[in-house]
C-alpha cells in the first residue's frame, strides 16, 4: 500500500459534513501547510449540481416520479444527500431522514436496523443510522476522488490518514458505530478525533506560534460546542511542565441531546400557533397533521439560521403544504420576526441561572414515544454550570485549590472557544459568555476571555486535518489519554437470593487519561472467565474519578459518579475445555494506537502457548 499523501479531516455533523485537507510535508518543511476546504459536487435542486463546502447531513429517499439523481460519478442513483435533499423535508418529509448522527448514539434503539425515516409510509425504503452515516461518508469518499483524485488511485480518499470527528461525549457504542460506517464506506486509515479539541486545533492553527500570546500556563480553556444535535463541552487547561508549555484535556461533559434540532421544534410550535391564530380570524379551523409539523422543522431551521446568521433580516417567511381544496394555492404561509427567534432561542435555550443551577430532572411517563432521548431541560447554561462544578478539582493535582486553601465550587476558566453552528449568533455568544463572567464573579475570579475562531461551520474539519499534521510531528498536540476512567463489571459468587441481583464489583482497567500505545496488568485478585458459551461482558466509565489506579476494586459508588455502558455479547471459545468451564485468569489491558480499549483475559494455566481471550471497546477520543 502507498503512503498517503494527504492528512484528511472530516466532520460528520448532525446538520452538515465538511472536509479539509492539507499535504504531508516532508521532514524538513519549515512550517506545516494550512488545511484548505473541499468544495463538495452535490445536487442542489432536482437536476442541479453545485460544489459547495458544506454538505447538508440530510438524505432523501426519491420517488420513483423524481426520475434519476445524477451525480458526475453516478448517473443513476435513487436518493440524494446533501442540499436538495435538505429542501425536500418541507415538501416531502416522509422521505428525508434528518439527524442521522443523533440516532446513531441512541443507545435504545437497534442502530443498526433500519428504522430511518422514523414513521415512514411502508412506501418509503428505511435505513440504519450507521448506513446513513456510510451514505454521507460515501459522498464525500466520491467527491473526494472526484475533484481531487481525478483516477490517481494513490490520491483517492481510501489511501489518505483520515481523522473522523465525533462528540467528546459519544459514549463507547456510538463511537464503534461511527469507525463500522467509517469502514464501510471504505475508509481503513482512519483515527477518531473528539469535535472540541478539534475546534482548538483549528483555532492553534489559525493562530501559529502566535497562540501562546493569547493562551499562558495557568489558562484554562472552556469550549463550547452547540451544533445541531449536541451540546458538547470540553475544558484544555496549559500546564507549565519543566519549562515547556503543554495543553491537557482535563474535563469532558456528558452526552447532551441538545441543540439547533430543538430550537427547529420550539420555531416550528411557535409558527404553528401562529398559523392556528391567523386561521381563526380568517374564520377557519387549521390542525396540522404529523408530517405538516416536520415539515414545519424543516422550514424553521431555515428560518432560525437566516435570522440568526444574517443581522440585518428582519424576518422571514414560512411556507408548507397545506391540505384541502379550502386553502389557497394548498399552502400555509406565515412570517417569523427575528425579535421572536431571538426572544425564543436566547430566553428559551441560554436563560441566565446563576452557579448553583443545575438542569431540572422530571419525571417521565411510563409510556412514550419512540424517538431520539432529548435532554430533559433546554437549558444549555444549566448543563454548562453543571459541568463545572462536577470538574471543580479537575487541576487540584496541579495546585489549582482555589483562593486561600478554599475549595472551588467549580472549574474556573480563563478563555471561552466557541464552535458550532448554532454559536455562530453573537447574541449568544454573548449571553453564555456574560453567564461565566457572572459565575467568575460569584468565586472572586476575574473575566474570561473569548479566543476569536475561524469559521464556525469549518472549524472542526480544519482541526481535524491540523491534527492529523500534528500526529505526525508537524504542530502542536494536546494531551489527555482516555477522557473517562474504564472498569469491567466482576459479578461476585454468592447463592441465590429471591429477588437479590449478585452483587458487581467495578474493577478499573484503565485509569482516567490512560495514553495510546500504553498497557497495564490488572491486579484483581482470583478471577475466573466463563468460556465455550455466550457471554455478556459489563462495561463502566467514570469522566470524575480520576484517582482510581488500574486495579481499584469500586464496590459502591455515588449516583451519577459511575455509569454503566453498553455490554459487549461474546463467545469465548473453549479451546479444548468444556462449555460453560470457568477459567481462572488475569487480566490486562491496553489502549491500541487506533483507539481501542484492549482487554486480555490471560489464562493461569493454559492450553497452549499464546493463549488468552481478548475483548475490544472504542474509546477514543484524540489526544
Amino acid at each position: 500500500m502507498s503512503e498517503p499523501r494527504y492528512v484528511v479531516g472530516i466532520d460528520l455533523g448532525t446538520t452538515h459534513c465538511a472536509v479539509a485537507y492539507a499535504p504531508i510535508p516532508a521532514d524538513d518543511a519549515a512550517t506545516p501547510p494550512a488545511p484548505e476546504m473541499l468544495s463538495i459536487p452535490q445536487l442542489v435542486a432536482q437536476g442541479t449540481i453545485d460544489a459547495r463546502e458544506l454538505l447538508p447531513s440530510f438524505f432523501y429517499v426519491a420517488h420513483e416520479s423524481d426520475g434519476a439523481q445524477a451525480l458526475p460519478w453516478d448517473e443513476s442513483r435513487t436518493y440524494v444527500v446533501g442540499e436538495h435533499a435538505r429542501a425536500r423535508g418541507v415538501d416531502a418529509p416522509a422521505r428525508v431522514i434528518a439527524s442521522a448522527k443523533s440516532w446513531l448514539c441512541h443507545p435504545s434503539v437497534d442502530r443498526r436496523s433500519a428504522i430511518l425515516p422514523p414513521g415512514a409510509p411502508e412506501d418509503v425504503e428505511r435505513i440504519s443510522p450507521v448506513e446513513a452515516s456510510w451514505r454521507y461518508l460515501e459522498h464525500l469518499i466520491e467527491a473526494w476522488d472526484h475533484v481531487v483524485a481525478k483516477g490517481d488511485p494513490d490520491l483517492a480518499l481510501a489511501k489518505q490518514s483520515v481523522v473522523l470527528t465525533v462528540p467528546a461525549s459519544f459514549d463507547a457504542s456510538a463511537r464503534e458505530l461511527t469507525t463500522e460506517a467509517a469502514y464501510a464506506a471504505g475508509l481503513e486509515d482512519l483515527t477518531l478525533l473528539e469535535e472540541p479539541q478539534a475546534a482548538f486545533y483549528a483555532w492553534l492553527a489559525g493562530k501559529g506560534d502566535a497562540w501562546r500570546k493569547d493562551v499562558a500556563a495557568g489558562d484554562v480553556v472552556l469550549v463550547v460546542d452547540v451544533g445541531g444535535g449536541t451540546s458538547d463541552f470540553s475544558v484544555i487547561a496549559a500546564v507549565d511542565k519543566g519549562g515547556e508549555l503543554v495543553l491537557e484535556r482535563v474535563a469532558v461533559g456528558d452526552h447532551i441531546l441538545l441543540g439547533g434540532d430543538n430550537m427547529d421544534m420550539l420555531l416550528a410550535h411557535i409558527v404553528e400557533q401562529k398559523m392556528v391564530a391567523e386561521a381563526e380570524e380568517a374564520g377557519r379551523t387549521l390542525e396540522l397533521d404529523r408530517w405538516q409539523r416536520i415539515s414545519l422543522q424543516h422550514a424553521a431551521r431555515g428560518a432560525k439560521e437566516k435570522l440568526l446568521g444574517d443581522s440585518k433580516a428582519k424576518s422571514a417567511q414560512i411556507a408548507i403544504a397545506g391540505k384541502g381544496s379550502k386553502l389557497v394555492g394548498g399552502t400555509l404561509r406565515t412570517e417569523v420576526t427575528r425579535e421572536e427567534v431571538q426572544q425564543a432561542i436566547v430566553d428559551g435555550f441560554f436563560p441566565v441561572v446563576d452557579s448553583a443551577a443545575r438542569p431540572a430532572v422530571r419525571a417521565r411517563a411510563a409510556l412514550t414515544q419512540l424517538g431520539l432521548p432529548y435532554a430533559q431541560d433546554p437549558a444549555v447554561t444549566k448543563h454548562l454550570a453543571a459541568l463545572l462544578a462536577r470538574h471543580a478539582d479537575a487541576l487540584s493535582a496541579g495546585g489549582d485549590a482555589g483562593k486561600k486553601g478554599k475549595a472551588p465550587k467549580m472549574l474556573r476558566p480563563t478563555r471561552i472557544l466557541f464552535n458550532g453552528g448554532v454559536m455562530k449568533s453573537a447574541l449568544l455568544r454573548e449571553r453564555v459568555t456574560g453567564c461565566i463572567d457572572a459565575w467568575l464573579g460569584e468565586e472572586g475570579a476575574g473575566e474570561a476571555r473569548v479566543l476569536e475562531g475561524a469559521d464556525l461551520d469549518l472549524a472542526v474539519a480544519r482541526g481535524a486535518a491540523a491534527y492529523g499534521l500534528a500526529r505526525r510531528g508537524r504542530g502542536v498536540r494536546i494531551r489527555g489519554g482516555t477522557a473517562r476512567a474504564y472498569y469491567v463489571g466482576i459479578e461476585g459468587a454468592v447463592p441465590a437470593v429471591p429477588g437479590m441481583e449478585p452483587p458487581v464489583t467495578a474493577l478499573c482497567v484503565a485509569p482516567f487519561g490512560m495514553e495510546e500505545g500504553t498497557s497495564a496488568d490488572v491486579a484483581g485478585g482470583e478471577l475466573g472467565v466463563v468460556v465455550g458459551e455466550r457471554v455478556n461482558f459489563r462495561f463502566f466509565g467514570s469522566s470524575v474519578r480520576r484517582k482510581d489506579a488500574v486495579g481499584a476494586a469500586i464496590e459502591r459508588w455515588k449516583k451519577d459518579e459511575i455509569e454503566e455502558l453498553a455490554p459487549i455479547e461474546v463467545d469465548l471459545p473453549a479451546e479444548g475445555r468444556a462449555k460453560g468451564d470457568v477459567v481462572p485468569v488475569t487480566l490486562r489491558s491496553s489502549v491500541t494506537e487506533v483507539g481501542t480499549l484492549l482487554l486480555e483475559a490471560v489464562p493461569i494455566q493454559p492450553k497452549k502457548k499464546d493463549e488468552r481471550w481478548k475483548v475490544e471497546l472504542s474509546v477514543r477520543g484524540g489526544d
